[in-house]
């Protein structure tokens, strides 16, 4: 079973770990859970989005996942990438540009500027079905049509 620390409104440890279940977390006021997403975007200014897998929902949404207990933000950008598309990058690739809170969680948004051929993705099977170069406009009418992750877009 996996386990979630719980944070703060200011990302600070608050002493509280809950394991991971598939329902949304129950957490009193001012406590967190962190999730990490990474906008990767090509030299085309397209983002790479993947089609999530039926298990995930089947909907369009960007790299991420649960900060694990005992994780950072940072190590859990890179396994993402690295479990779900089967791409190695380091820190020093990532570019940390701010986060953003909705409902009980703390979303820690990452960049990522690189040209990569969708042939070389290894897709985890359990999450992600394809991925796509997608335009912002493409995007945009993806989150119009509420055909993308909500929790993947601010506000």
């Amino acid at each position: 079973m996996e386990y979630l620390d719980l944070y703060n409104e200011k990302k600070e440890l608050i002493g509280k770990i809950i394991p991971r279940t598939k329902e949304k977390p129950v957490l009193e006021p001012g406590e967190y859970i962190r999730i990490v997403i990474i906008f990767i975007q090509n030299s085309r200014n397209e983002l790479l989005i993947q089609y999530t897998s039926k298990e995930k929902g089947n909907i369009w949404a960007t790299t991420g996942g649960f900060v694990q207990s005992g994780d950072t933000s940072e190590k859990t950008v890179i396994k993402e990438v690295s479990e779900e598309l089967g791409l190695d990058i380091s820190n020093d690739d990532v570019k940390y540009i701010g986060d953003f809170k909705k409902g009980v969680a703390i979303f820690d948004v990452y960049y990522l500027k690189k040209d990569i051929d969708i042939k070389d993705i290894t897709y985890q099977v359990e999450e992600v079905d394809y991925v796509k170069w997608l335009s912002f406009d493409e995007i945009n009418s993806l989150i119009d049509a509420e055909k993308f992750r909500p929790g993947n877009i601010p506000g």
